[in-house]
């Protein structure tokens, strides 16, 4: 089978921290395109990951003109993946979309109807999915372990950690602030393990609260003039139509002693239960008259002095990605369920703006 040729559509933070040294690690792919507004940024990324041929682009349609591109990866601003994903379908080429899936639920709803009239495979970015905890947990649930899930907590907690460079602090751009940045990572793991994908109402809170939300900031303060607008924190209570319950914490700022990495869930069945956390499990159940907890082994290995060929999550989602495309197959993250993602938080952020609860399929 030929090599797929890529084309990557925005060569900032994220394309050089996960997307493209993932896909140099799989060494199966030609990237032969690159396009970003900053033209050098797209040069340096092209020297670094591309072919010796590789071309450069500011303008992504212009990109979406070469018929020999099978793949395109946009890892843009919110703001413009839902235009330039559709776009590229239109040309012919699969997608994968960083997360969140888009802007706005109508925005995500246009790209899963893009993907279903051109044929063309779509993904989202979440590679939380592909954690050794997830895929264990999700064994378990599958086995019927955990018998029905019907409470859920959906935890993306930082004591303090409010990105300020690129555009995380533009509301234009970006959407939101922790909700739609941290905590949509953290509602797909849960909605995926819970395979529950059908909500009927929410309640959520926005708050920008805390006084010194630069205190201690891993990456150093901001100018007065940024983050005025974008919450510290939010929080949605969410019901789904089996009855089951979610809730969803995210922040970037709370005076918290308990911070809680995005990623992070807690499942809640009638059989048993299960934590992820710190990309550690903890199962809890009742049996012979005792609670137990159960803290199984993820590492790999086993073996002195070799603990196995480990793969990270970035490139076991880019391995399972492209498996899908060479083999024709549906990618772990499904469009209709990433789309369910970006509907929640926005009835999330509405709820919060109306002080009134939101319903589905009214």
């Amino acid at each position: 089978m030929s090599r797929l040729r890529i084309g990557i559509i925005g060569c900032g933070g994220i394309a050089g921290g996960k997307h493209l040294p993932s896909l140099k690690a799989l060494n199966r792919t030609d990237i032969v395109a690159f396009c970003d507004l900053i033209k050098e940024r797209a040069e340096k990324a092209a020297k670094e990951y591309g072919t010796p041929d590789a071309k450069v682009y500011t303008d992504y349609k212009e990109l979406l003109k070469d018929e020999s591109i099978d793949v395109c990866y946009v890892l843009t601003p919110n703001r413009s993946h839902a235009d330039i994903s559709i776009d590229a379908m239109h040309a012919g080429k699969h997608v994968m979309c960083e997360k969140p899936m888009a802007k706005t639920a109508a925005d995500a709803r246009r790209m899963v109807e893009a993907a279903r009239e051109t044929g063309k495979k779509l993904t989202i970015g979440y590679q939380h999915r592909q954690k050794p905890a997830a895929k264990y947990v999700k064994s378990v649930i599958e086995r019927g372990d955990l018998g029905e899930i019907y409470y859920s907590k959906a935890l993306a907690i930082r004591r303090r950690g409010t990105p300020n460079w690129g555009v995380f602090l533009n509301e234009y751009e970006q959407g939101g602030g922790p909700l739609i940045d941290i905590g949509t990572h953290s509602l797909d793991l849960t909605l995926y393990l819970m395979n529950n994908y059908k909500p009927r109402m929410v309640v959520g809170t926005r708050y920008k609260k805390v006084e010194n939300a630069d205190c201690g900031n891993p990456w150093g303060g901001w100018g007065p003039d940024e983050n005025q607008t974008l919450e510290d924190a939010a929080f949605g209570f969410i019901v789904m139509e089996n009855g089951a319950t979610i809730t969803l914490d995210a922040t970037w700022a709370l005076n918290t002693s308990e911070p809680i990495p995005e990623g992070s869930c807690v499942l809640c069945g009638s059989k048993a239960g299960a934590q992820i956390k710190f990309d550690q499990v903890v199962i809890n159940k009742g049996e012979f008259n005792r609670l137990v907890e159960i803290k199984p082994d993820l590492r790999a290995g086993g073996v002195a002095f070799y603990d196995g060929v480990s793969e990270t999550p970035p490139i076991l989602e880019q391995r399972q990605w492209l498996d899908a495309i060479e083999n024709d197959t549906d990618p772990t993250v499904l469009p209709e369920q990433a789309c369910v993602v970006s509907e929640i938080l926005e009835a999330i952020y509405v709820s919060a703006k109306t002080g009134e609860p939101v319903y589905f399929n009214k």
